[in-house]
């Protein structure tokens, strides 16, 4: 029975990944997703689900072709639909469900449906932690750590040598020099580590709308990064014509205004890097959402500052550019005839939610045209 029962369930899970992926481009897209969200898990609601059975019709109800009428008048088996009479109806409608889905979970069967590259570890050699294992035994230490069955067994051996151990009264009783506590041996152990930088573009031509895409977008390439490193590092910055670095929670709220200078993120994410991420010890990663109107005088410098000095760092960029109705979008065309010769560089548009699960793919997937594998986009996952 319990076989049975699993057998079924897992029937059921594989039903409903198939409902999900059939409407994953439309749950990527959800902006109440993010929002309902828990620990580890969101609620997707799908269509009910459904076995086979049969319906028996009413008996009054003749077949095609019977009863009064018209050739060629529709033929309704009911009243029709918002006529309003009949009073109230006897048949069940059809109420869609939630089901809770990790996140895991939905990040692998967006990594699947988008055909996305297992990330991998780009530094020259994985950081080394210290990691302590109780594995050894030790004659002293805390009774919170003493060890029941070794002392027991001791304790049990040191009896029989000793010719007290009695079967008629089984009594096991430790004493001091019997007492095993479990110690810590001290491994290392290679450990992988990541940094991703979200850069927004908050001047006057970027509006609530425009972050809403951008939330969105980066909300699951963040997931993706999260699928293959543990303990993720994020850093915010938001620039008009000067750039700052912010909370992750006012990234998307702060207010816009102001003019743009898209070299400001780029000279504080570049010096943010050689501050405190080694690139040699950390995989970085730096994502710009803009709406490509930028300062026609800066253009130069951003692309500058964009080639020598954060490149070279970078496991991946991916600049994104949000249509906004106040914004030119030049920012695109140029950047896109600078880099175009650098593998770790994606770029795509994003005009509304329809476009967020292209746009993914766009900056996570491999680049067009390439047949080499670059560092970043290895067959095998991390050493994590």
């Amino acid at each position: 029975m319990a076989e049975r029962i699993e057998r079924d369930w897992a029937r059921f899970r594989d039903i409903v990944r198939g409902k999900i992926r059939q409407n994953l481009r439309r749950y990527v897209a959800h902006r109440d997703l993010i929002g309902r969200q828990g620990r580890s898990v969101v609620s997707i609601p799908i269509p009910q689900i459904e076995l086979p059975h049969f319906t028996y019709q009413w008996e009054q109800v003749g077949g095609i072709g019977q009863g009064e009428g018209e050739e060629g008048e529709p033929l309704w088996l009911g009243e029709e639909e918002g006529s309003g009479r009949g009073g109230a109806g006897w048949q069940p409608g059809l109420h869609p469900i939630e089901l809770e889905v990790t996140i895991e979970e939905m990040v692998a069967l967006l990594g699947e449906e988008l055909e996305l590259p297992a990330l991998k570890n780009k530094s020259a050699g994985p950081m080394e932690s210290l990691h302590y294992r109780y594995r050894s035994l030790r004659r002293v230490g805390p009774e919170s750590l003493r060890h029941f069955r070794r002392t027991y067994r001791e304790a049990l051996k040191r009896q029989l040598q000793a010719g007290l151990y009695n079967p008629d009264d089984p009594k096991v009783i430790p004493i001091q020099r019997d007492k095993r506590y479990r110690a810590p041996d001290m491994t290392t152990e290679e450990e992988s580590r990541a940094v991703i930088f979200f850069m927004m573009d908050v001047s006057g031509s970027m509006g609530d709308r425009q972050k809403e895409l951008v939330r969105t977008t980066a909300f699951w390439i963040d997931q993706w990064i999260k699928r293959h490193y543990q303990g993720v590092e994020h850093r915010y910055i938001a620039h008009d014509a000067a750039a700052r670095e912010v909370s992750g929670d006012l990234f998307y709220k702060i207010k816009e205004s102001g003019g743009t200078k898209i070299s400001s993120a780029y000279d504080l994410c570049a010096k943010m890097i050689a501050r405190q991420f080694d690139p040699d010890e950390w995989n970085i990663y730096a994502f710009h959402f803009s709406d490509g109107d930028n300062w026609e005088e800066d253009d130069e410098t951003a692309l500058h500052i964009l080639k020598d000095r954060l490149l070279p760092t970078l496991n991946l960029f991916g600049y994104c550019q949000v249509k906004s109705h106040w914004g030119t979008g030049r920012f695109l065309l140029e950047l896109s005839d600078e880099v175009d010769d650098f593998d770790n560089v994606r770029t795509t548009e994003i005009a509304s939610e329809d476009q967020i699960f292209d746009a993914i793919k766009d900056l996570l997937g491999r680049k067009e045209g390439r047949t080499d594998e670059s560092t970043m986009f290895q067959s095998r996952p991390s050493t994590l």
